[in-house]
């Protein structure tokens, strides 16, 4: 955000917030003390001390005048928080450190990837150093993306599975020659000093998951909304957080979603030039995932009740970054982002030329959409259902352009026939202990790599899923084979090892991490031991 449009987007979202709760004194009385509620909650569980106290002063400040306040004062004593909420948001661009990042960022990543990787080194001694352009492959729809960038305001979301993400999407996105995205990150990452100054300095705007007020969240979305409406392109995970399970996201987050159809309804009454606002699914797809263990681990501890906010992960260690990237790459392992085609507010597909098109191919006048009375209006129950539409849209799209890659295909594999092999058993039981069956011979694994694989190239077929290039021109013992070097390169346990002609599995979480890439796309497979 720049520092022009700061002020504009900072004054706006606190009139739009302060509006929606000030239309009747109960409702503003009722988000005044929730807020203080939640706020205290949180700051039980804050490990900066001083931060803490500073906050709990403002706050116990608040909800002692607040007790006796009259409902013209409550209403004073909101705004005091929402505009303090909305300056701990709001994001910054400085054009100096974009043009330093450019400039040093991909030569540097590129040389430590190649001085990592013998392979890559001898694959390019005929033509010289490899590039990043040679380490993540960018796919799909991206001269749609690009067009789409250019007719009207675009927002990007994406898979999440990897803190690394937003690095990824930042370099593709400079790639492609795009302009940097506006993006919310979470307040963990800001407190890495060197990976906090380029957030800081990049248009990354403040996400506290901690937070859970509903006039918080409300800061947030109406904040994201605004920067669109100001021609701000924005990048965001609709799924709110990285994937525990390893599975494509298809429970998205329709609150922030929403925000670009409000964002599309604000620009047309405001009769602005470019109204449209596109949405641009996309995936990122890696053999290995540097979180994985921490991820499955908290998914399992009890699903459904996860940390959420994990802030001592693989991620937050150096040693194991560094040695993720060093076997990622010592193993000839791209990375596949895939872009997928464009769409409106409304879930419909975007041709080239900026036109919706419905299920059937034909042209829509998307304005028409939100028109009541000859004129453009919001309607909640309305654009509720249409961003449903949308996000379901977006998940059909993420499905349909995730790239399989060879451990998520032998992992499902073996972790289907271990569930076959268990059964009565509980699902835990089985993860934990293994069952009966402590590994099983090279033949059988092969033959069921060979029957899901055969299955996976019939979805490739109908545009239901994308292969990776190994799956389509290797044989079955090479892609075990490559399968097995992942999965034993980096993680503290390999998931599968290979002894004689049989196979061990070692780690069944990680088992069921990278199997579960695979789930939701209908592959025959039996019930999980309950």
């Amino acid at each position: 955000m720049r520092e022009h449009d700061k002020e504009r987007v900072l004054v706006e979202v606190a009139h739009r917030v302060f509006n929606h709760y000030t239309k009747d004194p109960r409702i503003t009385e009722q988000a005044l003390f929730d807020t203080l509620y939640e706020e205290r909650i949180r700051l039980d569980t804050e490990k900066d001390r001083s931060k803490a106290k500073k906050q709990r002063a403002f706050y116990r400040k608040i909800r002692h005048e607040a007790l006796r306040a009259s409902p013209t004062r409550q209403s004073d004593l909101l705004k005091q928080m929402i505009d303090s909420f909305s300056e701990e948001v709001a994001g910054h661009f400085d054009p100096r450190v974009f043009a330093l990042a450019t400039r040093v960022a991909p030569p540097a990543l590129s040389v430590l990837l190649n001085a990592l990787s013998p392979l890559r080194l001898l694959a390019a001694i005929p033509t010289g150093m490899a590039t990043l352009d040679d380490q993540i492959v960018i796919e799909g729809e991206t001269e749609a993306f690009k067009a789409a960038a250019q007719m009207g305001t675009t927002v990007l979301v994406s898979t999440h599975l990897s803190n690394l993400d937003s690095i990824i999407l930042g370099y593709a996105l400079f790639r492609l020659g795009l302009p940097p995205y506006t993006y919310g990150a979470g307040l963990n990452l800001f407190s890495n000093k060197m990976i906090g100054f380029f957030m800081h300095n990049l248009g990354a705007y403040k996400v506290d998951r901690r937070k859970k007020a509903e006039v918080y969240k409300e800061v947030l979305k109406t904040y994201a909304g605004c920067t669109m409406e100001l021609g701000y392109h924005n990048m965001f995970f609709p799924g709110g957080t990285r994937s525990r399970s390893g599975a494509v996201e298809d429970k998205l987050k329709m609150g922030l979603l929403g925000m670009a159809l409000d964002a599309y309804v604000h620009n047309l009454m405001a009769q602005k030039a470019r109204p449209d606002v596109f949405v641009v699914p996309c995936t990122l797809n890696y053999q290995l995932v540097l979180e994985a263990e921490t991820l499955i681990e908290d998914y399992l501890k009890d699903v459904g009740k996860s940390r959420f906010i994990i802030e001592d992960d693989e991620f937050s260690k150096p040693k194991r970054v560094a040695d993720f990237i060093s076997k990622l790459f010592s193993l000839d392992s791209r990375i596949h982002l895939v872009v997928s085609r464009p769409l409106d507010v409304f879930g419909n597909e975007v041709d080239s030329e900026g036109n919706s098109r419905d299920h059937r191919g034909r042209v829509v006048d998307r304005e028409r959409y939100v028109y009541r009375n000859g004129a453009p209006a919001f309607d909640g129950q309305r654009d509720q259902e249409y961003t449903r539409e949308l996000a379901a849209s977006i998940s059909a799209a993420f499905h349909r352009d995730t790239v399989v890659k060879p451990t998520h295909l032998v992992s499902y594999s073996i972790l289907d026939w271990l569930w076959e092999k268990c059964p009565g058993l509980d699902f835990y039981r089985v993860l934990r202990t293994g069952g009966s069956e402590e590994s099983m011979p090279m033949t059988e694994a092969y033959t069921r790599v060979d029957r899901t694989l055969e299955r996976l190239r019939e979805l490739a077929q109908n545009d239901r899923v994308r292969l990776d290039d190994s799956l389509r021109k290797k044989d079955t013992g090479a892609i075990v084979g490559d399968a097995l070097a992942h999965l034993k390169s980096y993680h503290r346990r390999p998931a599968l090892i290979r002894r004689g002609d049989r196979l061990f599995h070692e780690d069944r979480n990680l088992l069921l991490y990278y199997h579960n890439r695979l789930t939701g796309f209908g592959l025959p497979t039996r019930e999980k031991p309950q």
